[in-house]
């Protein structure tokens, strides 16, 4: 059971992402991805973000990847500009016309497939593609040609198996009650396309989560989490306190993750455990270890 530790900053701060990055690794998080959304969308901004996840990675020797989810078209541009990019991401949907509401297409979703396989940076295999989706999107965009919003949601898991992606995730509740209106209907939708992801053979995780308007709170997402990592999910988010300060919605904390591992038996990835063994975080059987002021990792917020 993996995590994508997501960092985020509402100024893409570098000393405060730094901040969170550390606390996530503390408690475990971060062997799917370490994942930036960015405050603003430009490539300058995106490259010094591609840069600082890069070098704490590099410096600390850590068995991960690091993206910032900007549009495909910026990080094109970055790795046009030399930036080292493990991952690249785009939001996608299960209509030509959703895609196109995004900004994208198949042939620029290739370009950047592509681009990314042309540095070279992957170790283990070539999965260079990380893809979000979630039901609600093509009707948003008046896009869904009247298809229920679970059959354009598998047509966008459709999209993402062409080109090969190391990541795909549901933002589940990220919509809104416009669409996924309560806790109820959020946890069917999770599921949902949880199941339709599988079925296509992707490696599906789930971004567990509500807006702040919704009919839905805390103990929603704790059932749904639970249910989904009883389903096999691949991976969670780590959020610090759940509570993300950017983007201003409630999805799972670093404990989250914990928890789950805990009460299913399940590890992270092998290479990331024995980092977090190696870097005195955890014990052998994932405790998280106290940390004392002059550990290593506290360097990088300095």
């Amino acid at each position: 059971l993996s995590t994508r530790l997501q960092p985020n900053h509402p100024t893409d701060d570098f000393r405060g992402i730094a901040a969170s990055i550390v606390d996530g690794l503390f408690y475990g998080s971060g062997d799917a991805c370490i994942g930036i959304n960015p405050a603003t969308d430009n490539v300058p901004t995106t490259i010094r973000l591609l840069e600082m996840l890069d070098s704490i990675i590099g410096r600390f020797e850590i068995p991960t990847q690091s993206c910032v989810l900007c549009h495909v078209t910026t990080t094109i541009q970055a790795i046009e500009q030399g930036a080292p990019v493990d991952l690249v991401f785009q939001s996608i949907g299960g209509t030509e016309a959703t895609n196109t509401s995004f900004g994208v297409n198949l042939g620029i979703l290739r370009e950047a497939q592509e681009a990314a396989l042309s540095l070279h940076r992957g170790t283990v295999g070539q999965n260079v593609m990380y893809f979000e989706t979630g039901q609600g999107s093509a009707l948003s965009a008046n896009a869904h040609h009247g298809l229920d919003q679970q059959t354009a949601e598998a047509r966008a898991y459709a999209v993402a198996r062409a080109f090969d992606p190391l990541l795909v995730n549901s933002v589940v509740g990220f919509i809104g009650p416009e669409y996924l209106y309560d806790g109820k209907q959020i946890t069917r939708a999770g599921l949902e396309d949880h199941f339709c992801g599988k079925l296509l053979g992707l490696p599906m995780g789930c971004d567990v989560c509500y807006t702040n308007h919704a009919e839905a709170d805390q103990d929603d997402m704790d059932a749904l989490l639970t249910l989904l990592a009883t389903a096999g999910c691949t991976y969670f988010m780590g959020v610090p306190g759940a509570d993300d300060v950017m983007l201003h919605y409630q999805s799972t904390s670093f404990h989250d993750a914990l928890y789950l591992r805990k009460l299913l038996g399940l590890r992270p990835a092998p290479e990331f455990e024995s980092w977090l063994l190696r870097m005195g975080l955890m014990d052998e059987n994932l405790n998280a270890l106290p940390v004392k002021a002059g550990h290593r990792l506290l360097g990088a917020v300095s």
